[in-house]
């Protein structure tokens, strides 16, 4: 059976929305803080004021249609592989957030001890795809030193793909030759696809120099790139969704047309981050409904111009683990599951608008995956899964607990939860079972303590240590 698919907009509101960011692009364009990003764009026909950029539609559209519909990350365990458009989630961990808080709601600034943490139970989980880029920010580690720090952290913990750092093309490059190292590359680039990064503009209409800068190495790499928007509906965009969509289009179209001028063919994911801003305080509000509702209706805008699409995650404005970050979690997970996004970043551990990580929620949200994959996980439809035959059989009023059919396809069939409790209320009240905080916390240490860190060269590891100088 098909995957089920959540869809937002009609085909015609998709096009006025194109049409809509075309006509931005052209007569009110975006502030490009990067020369040399200027001087390219005016080259192949787009016409510069000052930092302004106008991009006509021909050259937009044109440039979009070099992108690929899918591509493939590698990963030093080549188990690790994973394409990005084929249909199927990746799923990548909370980023950026400057603090951690505990299951008791204390709330602290990140260290690299917790960076470690994190990028080990992403290592373990089953779920995610990817390591992690910035999973939190470590403010013990100076700053200059941060990136690499950082890099290390998920290269060595873990043996899946991970995330370059986008803080300026010298982080950049440092990401690259850090890549190239762990690969055994002849030079200072990587020699296929083994990372993507993160490139976000300035809503409204900008893009500032150290994300282009970052933007032109890696595309000038061939390694991939998320190019995204986030736009706070009635701030920094328009108050209507559609409006906010369509300044997001623009935004993120002026992105991709860079990459592939740079080089024709960079792997970019159309990145959605947008939803409203709360009014009463005016702070940006991710665990909202029209923000789940932007993240649907933009995955259709994407796959319209034949990209993947980033958006959703296990996304949630509340600041401690409890039945809000639940349920605003499991919205915008689910609906940019079924809506078919490609690359779903801070898919776990989120809290607090970005703010903040959560180990014990990383764990909730880990759960919250499963269930989604399961959800969106096609179904065989053949003689033996209808069970005609065993219906006939078993009859009315009969039971299907101890057929052989039973036990041949549970398992295959029925999705079985790790932290969820599904016991009857006298089991529960016998074993006296743990809360579900509880049971997270346990988990989190748990996971830590029995993870077995991925095997790498001692030569490489030692290389790599000596770039970082940690």
């Amino acid at each position: 059976m098909a995957r089920p698919m959540l869809t937002i907009l009609a085909p015609e509101e998709i096009e006025k929305i194109k049409s809509a960011s075309l006509e931005i692009l052209e007569h009110t364009g975006v502030n490009i803080a990067h020369a040399h990003a200027r001087e390219v764009l005016q080259a192949v026909g787009a016409k510069v004021e000052g930092e302004r950029v106008y991009f006509p539609p021909k050259m937009v559209m044109e440039a979009v249609a070099k992108a690929p519909r899918k591509f493939t990350i590698y990963a030093r365990n080549p188990r690790n592989n994973l394409t990005v458009g084929e249909g199927e989630p990746v799923f990548a961990p909370g980023y950026g957030a400057p603090y951690v808080t505990s299951a008791s709601g204390v709330k602290r600034k990140a260290c690299l001890e917790d960076f470690i943490k994190i990028a080990k139970l992403s290592g373990a989980s089953s779920n995610m795809g990817i390591s992690g880029g910035v999973l939190v920010e470590p403010y013990d580690v100076p700053e200059k030193n941060r990136h690499k720090a950082m890099l290390y952290a998920c290269m060595v913990n873990s043996d899946k793909p991970f995330m370059g750092s986008a803080t300026g093309e010298a982080h950049a490059k440092d990401a690259l030759k850090m890549a190239a190292t762990l690969f055994n590359s002849a030079g200072d680039i990587p020699e296929q696809p083994v990372m993507i990064s993160l490139i976000n503009t300035i809503t409204p209409l900008m893009l500032d120099e150290r994300m282009v800068g970052a933007l032109i190495a890696y595309a000038e790499a061939g390694q991939p790139v998320i190019i995204a928007s986030l736009g706070m509906a009635g701030a920094t965009s328009p108050t209507t969704l559609v409006g906010t969509l369509a300044l997001q289009n623009a935004e993120v179209l002026s992105g991709i047309v860079l990459a592939q001028t740079i080089r024709e063919g960079t792997p970019v994911v159309y990145g959605s981050a947008s939803s409203i801003t709360e009014m009463r305080n005016g702070s940006l509000s991710i665990g909202s409904p029209e923000g789940a509702w932007i993240i649907a209706a933009a995955v259709q805008i994407a796959h319209s111009y034949g990209l993947p699409c980033r958006a959703g995650g296990c996304l949630t404005d509340s600041k401690i683990l409890d039945a809000q970050a639940a349920y605003e979690s499991m919205m915008n997970l689910q609906t940019a599951a079924l809506a078919g996004v490609d690359f779903v970043l801070h898919a776990a551990g989120i809290l607090e608008s970005y703010m903040s990580f959560s180990m014990e929620k990383f764990m909730v949200d880990d759960e919250i995956c499963s269930m989604v994959r399961r959800i969106i996980r096609k179904t065989e439809l053949n003689e033996e899964a209808l069970a005609v035959q065993l219906i006939h059989e078993v009859g009315p009023g009969g039971q299907f607990l101890t057929t052989d059919h039973t036990y041949q396809n549970f398992r295959k069939e029925f999705w079985q939860p790790n932290l969820s409790n599904r016991e009857t209320y006298d089991q529960w009240r016998l074993n006296e079972s743990l809360p579900l905080i509880t049971r997270a916390e346990k988990r989190v240490q748990e996971v830590i303590d029995s993870y077995e860190v991925p095997q790498l060269d001692k030569t490489i590891e030692q290389k790599l240590k000596s770039f970082v100088e940690i």
